[in-house]
């Protein structure tokens, strides 16, 4: 399947997702991917310019056609394993292994006074940076980046190790992931949580099996090292860098490691990395369940544009409930379980366009056609409708569980699902449960830093209010965690702010071109 251009706005809205938090077998969100096309080509040595070829079908497989006025080049490049030990290490896992990293650049052929490039991670994790630069080449009428910043920067967009196209984890079955993502999102029963834990440790051991004690290796850290792999790579002496979501802590990581080689970081949808697992949850039940109520707000307001008003939540939550008992099927057999209505919900609630996608949604499911539910849940879940899966999810679990050392046990999980089954309604034991995937995740872990960016100018932090999956609250806390952080705030909803409004989008090039930075806690209004 190919994107068509009127749907990256919706894309650029839903990168990025459930960062340290995991729902039932892994936390993030992104849209379905039409088929990747490869970035071909022998990957540049560790420390070797790399040789770039032109690559326009990776726009035409992943769009469906070109940006206007956009060159597109792709390359390879060769990172150590484990740069703990860096390319010659003899010993440990990866030892004198690399891992290859597919780049992307999109040249603006109006391009004049070139800054450098601007390196793009639209985080999830797992989402792919190559996509995400096609799709942000194709300009603001799409909610793609402004022309300003088009004509002064090369954008360059990578996939992270692990995903995509660079030396992807693949290791979880299309069945496991639709039993997981089909399942009752509130095991509430002891028989019923067993048999949730039970799939959860067959993903597991079937990652384990596969890569064994390498899986710390696709940890955070070691990404934010591969990061300045490509600043080299692309000629750069000082990185620029935009980051949404999980992107983020991987370019906080960034600062902490290589502060002096920042010129310019934006980190749109801030992760406070001093959050565990269990914090990141619980922030993200409330953040959710803070949108969801505007959500049900907007639909009493709204009754012409919202079936299912007066009363969205008494209509969203009879429909999981019936459910749970009488799913229904589709045409082709697909039944339309509570676990697929909850992610319909999450899908929905990253922008506030998909508030109403949602409740057509639920309405037609009232009605016996399950069509719109799925849709919604597929985005999510990157299903494609032969019921194929990206590696999304892989990278995503393996990418989480490497940064936690701390890990609940079953009991406590179980705590945390009562509880916040009675604090959040509707997301809270879901996201309590779904502290399980980690728990049963195989491999040690190679936790980031989180401590100040000493030597670092300032970085620009942006958060939404209405922000669901990286709640607002955490958008002070990471800039006070680096001590360089500036905060700019958009008054809207959806997951992450650049460039919605034209106040956001001005403080934000004007810092990427000409490195003004903004008043910290300057507000931008909603419209």
């Amino acid at each position: 399947m190919t994107r068509t251009p009127d749907r990256i706005r919706r894309f650029r809205l839903t990168v990025a997702g459930l960062t340290a938090a995991v729902v039932l077998t892994a936390g993030c969100t992104l849209p379905a991917f039409a088929p990747r096309a490869d970035v071909d080509g022998e990957a540049a040595a560790p420390g070797a310019a790399p040789t770039w070829r032109s690559c326009p079908e990776v726009a035409d497989e992943v769009v469906g056609r070109r940006a206007p006025d956009i060159r597109y080049e792709c390359t390879r490049i060769q990172v150590p394993r484990d740069w703990a030990g860096g390319s010659a290490a003899t010993t440990g896992p990866g030892a004198g292994e690399t891992f290859e990293i597919a780049l992307l650049r999109a040249r603006s052929t109006n391009q004049r006074d070139r800054i450098g490039s601007l390196l793009i991670n639209p985080g999830g994790p797992g989402g792919s940076g190559v996509d995400t630069a096609v799709y942000l080449t194709f300009g603001e009428q799409y909610g793609g980046l402004p022309d300003a910043i088009l004509e002064r920067f090369d954008i360059v967009g990578f996939d992270p190790r692990g995903v995509a196209r660079s030396s992807p984890v693949e290791c979880i079955p299309d069945a496991d992931l639709d039993a997981a993502f089909g399942y009752n999102p509130d095991p509430e029963s002891q028989a019923s949580f067993d048999d949730f834990v039970a799939l959860n440790k067959q993903i597991g051991q079937g990652c384990g099996a596969k890569y064994g004690d390498q899986l710390p290796l696709y940890g955070t850290e070691q990404a934010a090292r591969d990061i300045d792999a490509i600043r080299a790579a692309v000629g750069d002496e000082k990185l620029t860098y935009l980051g949404y979501s999980y992107g983020t802590l991987l370019g906080a990581t960034y600062a902490q490691l290589f502060p002096q080689r920042v010129r310019a970081l934006v980190l749109d949808g801030a992760v406070d990395p001093r959050q565990g697992l269990i914090e990141g949850s619980e922030s993200q039940a409330k953040g959710f369940e803070r949108a969801f109520d505007n959500f049900t707000r907007w639909c009493a307001a709204n009754a012409g544009r919202c079936p299912i008003a007066p009363d969205a939540r008494a209509a969203v939550t009879s429909a999981i409930d019936k459910a749970e008992v009488s799913p229904v099927r589709s045409a082709d057999g697909r039944e339309a379980t509570a676990g697929w209505i909850f992610y319909a919900i999450v899908s929905s609630l990253y922008s506030e366009p998909g508030w109403q996608q949602l409740a057509q949604a639920i309405d037609r499911l009232n009605e016996g056609n399950p069509t719109d539910v799925f849709r919604l849940a597929d985005n999510y879940t990157d299903r494609d409708s032969d019921g194929n899966y990206s590696n999304l999810f892989d990278a995503n679990l393996a990418i989480n569980c490497a940064d936690e050392e701390q890990r609940p046990d079953l009991e406590r999980i179980r705590q945390l699902q009562s509880e916040w089954r009675t604090q959040y309604p509707l997301f809270g034991a879901p996201l309590a449960a779904g502290l399980v995937s980690c728990t049963e995740w195989p491999g040690g872990s190679d936790p980031y830093p989180t401590g100040r960016a000493e030597g670092a100018p300032p970085i620009l932090v942006v958060g939404t209010t209405g922000d669901p999956a990286t709640p607002y609250e955490q958008t002070p806390a990471l800039a006070e965690m680096l001590g360089v952080g500036r905060v700019l705030t958009w008054e809207g909803e959806g997951h992450t702010a650049y460039p919605q409004t034209a106040c956001i989008t001005q403080a934000v090039n004007a810092y990427l071109i000409d490195l003004t930075v903004p008043t910290d806690g300057v507000r931008c209004p909603a419209r």
